[in-house]
């Protein structure tokens, strides 16, 4: 259980994000989440979790900017009295050939994927409290890369090697720090970057035989967040179904 633990999700409006949101808040932690432009999402989510009790809260915030990030920080401190956990989340997905690949759409899915979760991770080592945990969301793509995912791939490559570095950095005040990567996970994100016929072959290729759904990954996440997970720190846990073993 979270109780009287506070956490901060990147992108919790919708998909992975979400069930987090949800995961979290059903475990007694009080979530401030963030949210880029969808503000009926937002406050759908909201309503929900408010109506069954928890304490919630959404900020729209540009990840790409990383003059929000203290902002966004404060605001979840104040509204909680302080922050245990940060999920790095938000990302965005572009697919298209290396030899497509213009310089703004390289900058600009660095920028959300990368920059931001990076400089959210320092941001979290100042204020975290002792104890704490910080979450960052990979995917199947850093170990089975395919084509046209090289700027996908690159940005979360990145987020793992920033994860197994904090770890040391901030070990010995018992922060952890982890990945979780998940494998084909029935999301508008996944959707958006697949054609219908690709994804209808993929339960056939994971061993528990179907597409993962959030859930699956926000009880992972979960896992992390909370006491048991408190001697886990640099991991990327594989959340594949058997997608990858």
């Amino acid at each position: 259980m979270l109780l009287e633990r506070s956490a901060l999700v990147t992108g919790g409006s919708r998909g992975i994000g979400r069930a987090i949101v949800r995961r979290l808040s059903a475990e007694g932690a009080t979530v401030t989440f963030t949210y880029a432009n969808d503000e009926a999402a937002a406050a759908e989510v909201v309503n929900e979790i408010s109506a069954a009790g928890g304490r919630i809260r959404a900020i729209r915030a540009d990840q790409a900017d990383i003059s929000e990030i203290p902002k966004v920080f404060q605001e979840a401190i104040d509204f909680a009295g302080g922050l245990d956990i940060l999920v790095n989340n938000a990302g965005i997905s572009t697919a298209g050939p290396i030899l497509d690949t213009t310089e703004a759409a390289y900058d600009e899915l660095m920028a959300v994927n990368a920059k931001g979760p990076f400089f959210a991770i320092q941001e979290a080592g100042r204020v975290l409290r002792d104890g704490g945990r910080i979450i960052n969301l990979s995917t199947l793509n850093t170990v089975v890369p395919g084509p046209g995912t090289a700027l996908y791939a690159a940005s979360k490559a990145a987020l793992e090697q920033f994860a197994a570095v904090a770890a040391r950095e901030y070990g010995g005040r018992g922060i952890t720090v982890n990945c979780v990567s998940p494998g084909a996970t029935d999301t508008e994100m996944l959707r958006g970057a697949n054609s219908p016929e690709a994804l209808a072959g993929v339960p056939a290729l994971t061993a528990l035989g179907r597409l993962g759904e959030p859930a699956d990954i926000a009880d992972v996440v979960a896992f992390l967040a909370g006491p048991d997970a408190r001697w886990i720190t640099g991991q990327n846990l594989r959340v594949t179904g058997g997608l990858l073993i």
